[in-house]
């Protein structure tokens, strides 16, 4: 009898037991016993730095979906991507009111001088006007080299010629105009359909790393 009176009691004393222990206030802490002297805490965390990616869809069904960088530096891709920006949003598969074909914007008498005779083919390949872009740069660096060597780094009207700006200018109005450009000091000033103007060319394209377009006369893009 007095064991199942005790039971009675045990039971209940057990759960105010825990109770008691789960609600009992723990001691603060006291912060002046913890201390970071002689820890290494010279932390560097790199902070990123936001997509600067722009996407550029195109309408043609032929066409996949591409991502163009528009913030290349001064390199060569960063020069060719920014004059294929200009020229048609880095679109490979555009043609313009004029007739001119692709990301480049390529007229068809220009590409039979880099060995292009088929333009719906020259338009619908990519890989074929990426090599295009840089034979016609080989070859016109071929005809200007003279006046490269001369005019960069001079001003005229203003503008600081150099070689990426001459390049770029000649793939707009061609070499020929750019002669009479820096051989007049600018008094000729080339201007195409849409206002494009090869004064405007030299200064947009001024200064990106072009020394890796080798002078070719006899340049062909093939693939």
């Amino acid at each position: 009898m007095f064991k199942k009176i005790s039971n009675y009691f045990a039971i209940p004393l057990a759960i105010c037991s825990v109770v008691f222990m789960a609600l009992k206030p723990s001691p603060s802490l006291d912060v002046a016993m913890y201390s970071t002297e002689g820890m290494e805490l010279d932390f560097t965390v790199q902070k990123e730095e936001p997509s600067k990616a722009t996407e550029v869809h195109l309408s043609n069904p032929f066409q996949t979906q591409h991502t163009y960088f528009p913030y290349l530096g001064k390199s060569y891709h960063g020069f060719k991507e920014a004059l294929a920006f200009k020229e048609s949003r880095g679109d490979y598969f555009t043609v313009n009111t004029l007739g001119y074909l692709g990301k480049y914007q390529f007229g068809a008498e220009t590409l039979k001088l880099i060995g292009i005779y088929n333009p719906q083919k020259f338009l619908y390949t990519p890989e074929l006007q990426e090599k295009a872009f840089l034979a016609n740069a080989e070859r016109n660096k071929w005809i200007l080299r003279r006046d490269i060597k001369r005019f960069d780094g001079k001003y005229i009207n203003g503008v600081l010629v150099t070689e990426s700006g001459i390049l770029a200018a000649a793939h707009l109005a061609g070499p020929g105009s750019v002669k009479k450009f820096l051989r007049s000091y600018g008094s000729q000033n080339f201007s195409d359909a849409y206002g494009s103007t090869v004064k405007h060319y030299m200064k947009k394209f001024s200064g990106y790393d072009t020394s890796s377009i080798k002078a070719n006369k006899r340049a062909k893009a093939i693939l």
